[in-house]
């Protein structure tokens, strides 16, 4: 487009229509100085056009920062705001200028007028406006202004349709309509973008709450999808308009109470099992047998903390007999149908994961034989098999169920008029389906944490691999819109955890325990070249290997040097302390105490171990041959930061807070930008972005951009 004055650009095209009418889709497109392509939010601007006709469009960009944009999502247009009355008053509609505009927040019986300075707009006379009629998002009218010779002033306000009286006026300047813009077209669309309310805010509280926090009598030791319905009451009766609940997928991994943790589902699909009401399932016929069970429910319900591995156990036990007795009648139902095919990409590969779990009793896949690595052949054998048919079948049984539960959860939550709030993590789990499945997805040598804060120094490692997020971006993100979509069955509105890993992750290498010997991932490196040129005499092995004197040594194990010495330390060919190759990583140290608990050593030496391997200053980005670092974070805290010169010290802080604090903002910005804009566009849920600690100045910018 061309330049045109300062708020406006400009574009002619000749556009072939075959037949007497032709749909026509655009959007705009802003390209930044660097290439960077941002498009306006919304869906594609649609017009029918007619044969032989030219038609100019006045159009307003979208910008997807502009909050009017949230009440077009889901949890808004389907349940939050009032849905706009047909008016049956008839009003002008003729001519040849088609005026559009957005008021999401209107009451039922309020409706967009227009007025303004030529006589075809009333002359701003407010008793007899000219109303607009709602069109999908948009309120419209076709009105004949051409005659006007001079630019025409004109505002949108509010008419009470119900009083048959005008309320307000819209807030800010007059709006404009050019004089260039002329009776020479056949049809003059303007899209005004959204009427001007100043300071018009919806407002409406919510409640946060896990699903297994939701215990009522009719739950088994455990809250249940069906005790939403419950949790709607209560928050309809004091007035919350949302639940937020925790990631309620399957994280069953070792069939124990570590399996309890909601972050660690071992499919990003697979809701979890813990979660099913029996009662349902059993309906009248097997109602007898769940009765023998009424004891030990109640004995779970009344404990203080959920008995994880006692529910499970139970649930799974009796969901086995009714599978039994149900399943045949079961998998000929149209609804079970339905469902399988709408879920079968995920839901084969998950009953695969499952069935085999069972049958090898570990999540870790390359430990099954013959099953370590997925295939799409292997999953339909397990499905045609007899051996395996019946088993593998039942982990889709119970998906099915927990599927019904929760969609009819849902349904009375929106029946209340109350949205669903579900929650993301930014990680999968490592011995998951997901891994299992497609592991090129993942950085599986990486594992995802945080540096250290106020509450940890030594960071958190969660274990999580980290996403490959340019394999991703290949089929543009197909694994993150399948995930979104289904998402969308249960929720109006989703949490991603930790959206700062969309920016950039906190990487630690898998020989690594401690977040403290991470480092982010993407960053961009420090150069030789400028330590020499801070007057830094760059030393390989000083900066890049555990600095290990006697001073340090006493310093971070005491007396227990010695010990330390004779069993985890070497000399070189120098006579400086190295560490032994046997235990040079912090994993090798985990491994060599877990199994050699019976030696005596403290966890003293193990942590002093961990501490005086990550006693570093730098780590060298692989590949680049000794010419290309990143700081280790925290190294003013570090032995080795303490014993270099003052003047050496200084210098290399000064490129320390450069690494952290300034040459990564455009480059996060960027990678941000590569991937939100275009997950948000895959689903109209209301998305919220979460996180703390080490926030780049380049966030908010970016939650701007993306809305």
């Amino acid at each position: 487009m061309s330049y045109y004055d300062a708020e406006t650009w400009q574009l002619t095209i000749d556009a072939p229509i075959t037949g007497q009418k032709s749909l026509i889709k655009y959007k705009y497109l802003l390209q930044n100085q660097d290439g960077s392509i941002i498009a306006e939010w919304g869906d594609d601007r649609v017009f029918t056009l007619v044969h032989s006709t030219s038609v100019l469009f006045y159009d307003t960009w979208n910008h997807a920062g502009d909050y009017e944009n949230a009440f077009f999502t889901t949890p808004f247009q389907e349940v939050l705001l009032p849905k706009a009355k047909k008016i049956s008053r008839k009003t002008k509609s003729e001519g040849s200028f088609l005026f559009k505009v957005k008021a999401p927040l209107l009451s039922e019986t309020h409706q967009v007028c227009i007025v303004g300075s030529s006589a075809q707009l009333g002359c701003w006379d407010t008793k007899q406006p000219s109303l607009l009629t709602k069109r999908d998002n948009w309120w419209e009218i076709l009105l004949d202004v051409s005659d006007s010779s001079n630019s025409i002033e004109y505002k949108y306000g509010i008419w009470d349709s119900a009083n048959k009286n005008f309320i307000a006026f819209e807030q800010g300047e007059n709006r404009v309509l050019p004089n260039w813009i002329d009776n020479k077209f056949d049809q003059i669309v303007i899209h005004d973008g959204f009427i001007h309310k100043k300071d018009e805010k919806w407002r409406g509280a919510g409640v946060s709450i896990p699903v297994f926090s939701l215990r009522t009598q009719n739950s088994f030791g455990i809250g249940e999808f069906s005790d939403i319905k419950l949790l709607v009451d209560w928050a309809q009766g004091v007035g919350i308009k949302l639940i937020q609940l925790l990631p309620i997928n399957d994280t069953i991994a070792t069939n124990t109470w570590l399996d309890s943790y909601p972050y660690a589902a071992i499919s990003a699909f697979a809701l979890h099992p813990i979660y099913i009401n029996l009662a349902e399932i059993a309906g009248t016929k097997q109602a007898k047998k769940l009765r023998q069970l009424r004891k030990v429910q109640d004995q779970l319900n009344q404990l203080e903390k959920v008995d994880y591995e006692a529910v499970l156990r139970i649930k799974w036990d009796f969901l086995w007999e009714l599978y039994q007795e149900q399943a045949d009648s079961c998998f000929e139902t149209d609804r079970y149908k339905s469902f399988f095919q709408q879920n079968k990409n995920w839901l084969k590969p998950y009953a695969a994961f499952c069935y085999f779990r069972d049958e090898f009793g570990t999540t870790k896949f390359e430990r099954w034989p013959s099953a370590n690595h997925y295939s799409e052949e292997l999953v339909d054998e397990l499905f045609k098999s007899g051996k395996s048919r019946r088993k593998i079948n039942f982990y889709c049984f119970v998906q099915f169920h927990l599927h019904q539960q929760l969609i009819a959860a849902v349904a009375y939550a929106h029946q209340k008029g109350l949205v669903l709030k579900g929650d993301i993590p930014i990680g999968i789990y490592r011995y998951g389906v997901d891994a299992w499945v497609d592991p090129s997805l993942y950085n599986m040598d990486w594992q995802a944490g945080a540096p250290p804060d106020d509450f940890t120094a030594i960071g958190q490692n969660w274990g999580f691999p980290t996403y490959n997020w340019k394999k991703m971006q290949e089929d543009g993100f197909s694994w993150w819109k399948q995930r979104f979509e289904q998402m969308s069955r249960y929720f109006d509105t989703f949490r991603i955890d930790h959206i700062l890993g969309f920016f950039r992750i906190w990487s630690i290498p898998t020989h690594a325990v401690q977040g403290i010997l991470g480092r982010f991932v993407p960053c961009l490196p420090v150069g030789i070249d400028e330590f020499t040129a801070r007057g830094i005499q760059f030393d390989y092995a000083r900066f890049c290997k555990p600095y290990i004197t006697d001073e340090v040594l006493w310093e971070i194990f005491g007396e227990q040097q010695f010990v330390v010495k004779e069993q985890f330390l070497l000399k070189d060919q120098n006579g400086a302390w190295i560490i032994a190759p046997a235990f040079d990583t912090q994993i090798k140290i985990e491994e060599y105490f877990e199994h050699n608990s019976a030696q005596g050593l403290s966890s003293k030496v193990k942590e002093g171990m961990f501490e005086l391997i990550a006693n570093i200053l730098l780590f060298e980005e692989p590949g680049s041959h000794q010419k290309q670092f990143h700081f280790r974070i925290s190294i003013d805290k570090t032995w080795s930061f303490k014993q270099c010169a003052p003047a050496i010290r200084e210098k290399l802080m000064e490129l320390y807070h450069d690494y952290f604090y300034r040459r990564q903002d455009h480059f996060w910005y960027q990678e941000a930008m590569q991937k939100l804009p275009f997950l948000k566009e895959s689903t109209n849920m209301l998305i919220c972005g979460e996180d703390l600690g080490m926030v780049p100045h380049c966030v908010p910018d970016v939650m701007q951009q993306t809305g």
